[in-house]
C-alpha cells in the first residue's frame, strides 16, 4: 500500500514480470521495464487484500502466478524453484511453496496437499497456474482477509475452493522468500474479537459441524499463544459466538441476492 514507486521490485528481489497493486489515495497506472522482465502498477483508491489480489490476478497474463506481500524478500534462484517444480508437477494446478524464516508444518518431501492440511497454507506460499483459475473461475473471497473487518482465513478458502473444483494443490519443499511480518494490518491480539471472527470464518468456510470440531482443536491447540490475552472458557465462548452468529455466510447470501 502507498507505494511511491516501483523501488519495491528492487527490495523484494523480483526477477520477472510483475504486477504491483498499490492501494493508495488516487487512482493510477505505470509502467517500467527492469533487466528481469516488466513491472506493471495498478493505483486503486480501492481497499481490501482480498479485492488487490483479484485485480491483479486479472491485470496478469502470465502462465504461474505467485502470490506476494510487500514484506517478502526472494531467493536469487526463487523463479527458478518455481518454474522447475511446475515442470516437474504437470498436473500440479496449485504449488505451496516453503518460507525460508516460517517453520513449516508438511514434511520435508514433495507431497500432495487436502484439507485439513490446507489449514497450514499461508497466502504468501501460494503459486498457481493462471489458467486453472480463470477456467474454474477461482477467486480469492472478497469478504474475507485484511480490510474487510472479517479477520483472515482467505487462504484456507481459497484451498477449499480450489478442492471442491478439482484442482490439485501440491507442496514443493523449496525455500523461495523470507517474511518480515514486521505488522499486521488485521492481528490485534488473541482478543475476544479475533475468536468471534474466527468463528464466522471457519463457520462460513467449513460449515457447522466441521467449524464446531476446528473450534474445540483450535482453543485447545493454540491455549500457550493466547492465554495471557484470554482465557480457556473466553476464547472457547467467542469462537462459538462467532460461529452461531454466521454472519459472513449471510453476507453471501445478501450479495447473491
Amino acid at each position: 500500500m502507498h507505494q511511491d514507486d516501483m523501488s519495491i521490485i528492487t527490495r523484494s528481489g523480483i526477477i520477472g514480470d510483475a504486477i504491483i497493486i498499490n492501494q493508495c489515495d488516487s487512482n493510477g497506472y505505470s509502467e517500467m521495464r527492469t533487466p528481469f522482465g516488466n513491472a506493471k502498477m495498478y493505483s486503486v483508491t480501492d481497499r481490501g487484500l482480498t479485492k488487490s489480489r483479484n485485480l491483479a490476478i486479472s491485470k496478469s497474463d502470465a502462465d504461474i502466478c505467485l502470490v506476494c506481500d510487500d514484506d517478502e524478500v526472494f531467493e536469487h534462484d526463487y523463479r527458478r524453484k518455481i518454474l522447475s517444480a511446475y515442470k516437474r508437477l504437470p498436473d500440479a494446478d496449485v504449488i505451496i511453496f516453503k518460507m525460508k524464516n516460517f517453520a513449516s508444518p508438511f514434511k520435508n518431501k514433495v507431497m500432495r496437499l487436502r484439507f485439513p492440511k490446507t489449514l497450514n497454507v499461508s497466502s504468501w506460499q501460494i503459486s498457481f497456474r493462471r489458467k486453472s483459475f480463470v477456467d474454474n473461475d477461482i477467486r480469492f473471497d472478497e469478504l474475507l482477509g485484511a480490510g474487510t473487518g472479517n479477520g483472515a482465513e482467505e487462504e484456507l478458502k481459497l484451498m477449499c475452493d480450489c478442492e471442491k473444483k478439482g484442482l490439485k494443490i501440491y507442496y514443493v519443499p523449496s525455500e523461495i522468500a523470507s517474511v518480515a511480518q514486521e505488522q499486521s494490518t488485521w492481528f490485534n491480539g488473541f482478543d475476544k474479537q479475533f475468536f468471534v471472527n474466527r468463528g464466522n470464518t471457519t463457520r462460513y468456510i467449513l460449515g457447522l459441524p466441521l467449524a464446531s470440531l476446528y473450534a474445540l482443536y483450535y482453543v485447545i491447540k493454540k491455549r500457550k499463544k493466547y492465554k495471557s490475552d484470554i482465557s480457556f472458557i473466553g476464547a472457547l465462548t467467542s469462537i462459538f459466538e462467532g460461529i452461531f452468529e454466521n454472519k459472513i455466510s449471510k453476507m453471501r447470501k445478501n450479495t447473491n441476492q
